[in-house]
């Protein structure tokens, strides 16, 4: 008799059903089991580079947070974030989160927060807002962002930005601030999707610091896990030389007082 063959071994990735990723690295036990509510409708226009690579995080908003859209694209369309309908006249305020730069001013998301857009009504019920974010490589993003200017015009769309400072001299980074360097970034303060909503709605949403906690939280677990995998990235040499400089002027400060 002839031996039958042994059926071939699969040696492809077993991928979780949950927050599709390798079971290895399932991450299931920190996504919120309810998705987040949120007043801030948040659209992420994705470019297709960005959604294949293995540390995005536009997935773990988009399991976290129940009001959130994932658009594909390179350039943002009127009918991407109309799709939802206005209820009624005049539209939600919309905001879009990028850098700022001397040819581009951005508002802190702080000052934003500060303006009659946000201080309509009681404050225990402030109005809704819309926030855009583009999820790409700081060079596709700025491409994105450019060709979109036409649209974030006709929403009357104000560019905002972080609180934290973007360093331009500097280059290197983490995906945010912490012993973990798995991705860099091409300038310090930079931070990754995740983490650039998690701080923005942490300043805007009623109860942004407790949002902003447990979207943090469901990062750093996903990047602990994927450090297990990866090499870690040290940090470039500009980085850590600035690292130093500012240290050696803190240490200066205590010195004379």
């Amino acid at each position: 008799m002839e031996e039958e063959e042994e059926p071939p071994v699969n040696h492809r990735r077993q991928i979780c059903n949950g927050c599709d990723r390798p079971n290895p690295i399932c991450i299931c036990h920190v996504i919120p089991a309810d998705p987040i509510p949120t007043r801030t409708e948040i659209f992420i226009l994705c470019h297709p580079h960005e959604s294949r690579h293995k540390l995005n995080t536009t997935s773990l908003l988009v399991k976290s947070l129940r009001h959130v859209t994932r658009i594909p694209g390179r350039r943002l369309l009127r009918r991407h974030i109309s799709a939802a309908g206005e209820t009624s006249p005049p539209p939600p305020p919309t905001i879009y989160l990028f850098p700022h730069s001397p040819s581009s001013p951005a508002v802190t998301i702080s000052e934003f927060k500060s303006l009659n857009l946000l201080n309509q009504g009681e404050i225990s019920n402030p109005p809704p807002l819309r926030l855009i974010v583009f999820d790409a490589t700081w060079k596709h993003a700025k491409e994105m962002v450019k060709a979109s200017e036409k649209v974030l015009r006709e929403t009357g769309a104000v560019k905002v930005c972080l609180d934290t400072e973007i360093d331009a001299s500097v280059s290197g980074g983490s995906i945010y601030d912490s012993e973990l360097l798995l991705r860099k970034e091409p300038l310090g303060g930079c931070v990754s999707t995740a983490e650039a909503v998690a701080r923005c709605l942490g300043v805007i949403e009623p109860d942004g610091e407790e949002i902003e906690r447990k979207l943090i939280s469901v990062l750093k677990e996903m990047v602990k896990l994927q450090s297990k995998y990866l090499k870690p990235m040290n940090p470039r040499p500009k980085l850590l030389k600035k690292r130093f400089q500012n240290q050696q002027l803190v240490d200066e400060d205590e010195d004379e007082e």
